[in-house]
């Protein structure tokens, strides 16, 4: 009798284990078949590259020293970005960073920043100008174009005139041409002996570096376009009516002497690019990819020297406002 129920006992607890691993069978098909329906009903994933870098714009400033050749820099690069509208929200961005950090340096009237922009004809300098700068207050910001020089300013040393327009405290100043067309077209024209261009390399840097000990930051770019997207400008000018104002025949002389003019650029860059006053080569065959890298490299340059609103000389808690 015992032996009989004993082995009743042992064919229950075998019975239990079956049906316990049946179940867990079961759990887990049905686990397995509502994964793949969730799958089936989820919209497609697709398999894509980690996210694009942030823009590092340092890549385009030439180290103090450095030998960079023109001919090896892409004027059409872009980094990621594809398309003017792959830009516009970032441009936004960089332009409204501008605009407030303009204002702390106005308000602050303690230091300024001196920009300077150069390039080939069609470079690009108005259209910098206009797009980067046209959200700053007018009242902090001065733009001086550098022509030929008038009978006043030729009977002065060469840096003279640019010297007067150097910007003073609580300003922004850009030069659209600037002290280096003196050893530019000067040089490409042979309006002065290699000697006395050679050696203003020097004075330019020493010219900056004073500027810089007065509280004057110097940041400059070279725009960067190529010989083919200087002839499409061109062309776009004499197409254009709106644009004929902008055309000058001279333009099509001065692009016969295109490689003279980009030695000259080239060894200009590599002589005067300083801890203090740096130059970045920047691509500008796109122009909105142009104007963000100027944008941002402006913006992080100005909030680096950090400038800020000046605290009232009054006691202003107890002021109150008459009625």
């Amino acid at each position: 009798m015992s032996k009989s129920k004993h082995s009743s006992k042992d064919n229950s607890t075998s019975t239990d284990h079956i049906a316990e691993a049946e179940e867990h069978k079961t759990k887990q098909a049905a686990k397995k078949a509502m994964t793949q329906i969730a799958n089936e009903m989820a919209p497609e994933t697709l398999v894509v590259d980690n996210p694009p870098p942030k823009p590092n714009y340092p890549q385009y400033r030439v180290k103090p020293g450095e030998a960079i050749a023109l001919a090896d820099i892409d004027p059409n690069t872009s980094e990621h970005y594809q398309k003017k509208k792959d830009v516009t929200t970032e441009l936004e961005k960089q332009n409204q960073r501008l605009q407030n950090l303009q204002e702390r340096l106005y308000a602050e009237n303690q230091r300024s920043l001196l920009v300077v922009l150069q390039a080939t004809d069609t470079g690009g300098k108005d259209g910098t100008i206009k797009h980067v700068f046209g959200g700053v207050n007018p009242q902090g910001c001065q733009v001086w174009s550098f022509k030929t020089p008038s009978t006043e300013e030729a009977s002065h040393d060469f840096l003279w005139r640019y010297h007067q327009r150097a910007p003073q405290r609580g300003m922004i100043t850009i030069f659209n041409r600037s002290h280096y067309e003196d050893v530019l077209i000067v040089r490409v024209k042979k309006l002065v002996s290699e000697d006395v261009w050679r050696e203003r390399y020097h004075v330019i840097n020493e010219f900056e570096k004073m500027l810089t000990l007065n509280k004057i930051s110097v940041i400059k770019f070279f725009l960067h376009i190529s010989k083919d997207e200087q002839k499409r400008r061109l062309q776009s000018r004499l197409e254009n009516p709106d644009k004929h104002w902008k055309f000058s025949s001279n333009d099509l002389k001065e692009r016969l002497l295109w490689d003279d003019y980009h030695e000259a650029f080239q060894d200009a860059i590599n002589n005067c690019s300083t801890t203090y006053a740096p130059w970045y080569v920047v691509p500008a065959n796109k122009k909105w990819y142009r104007n963000l890298v100027i944008a941002r490299t402006i913006a992080d340059t100005l909030e680096a020297m950090n400038p800020q609103y000046p605290s009232s000389k009054e006691n202003l808690e107890n002021v109150a406002i008459p009625d």
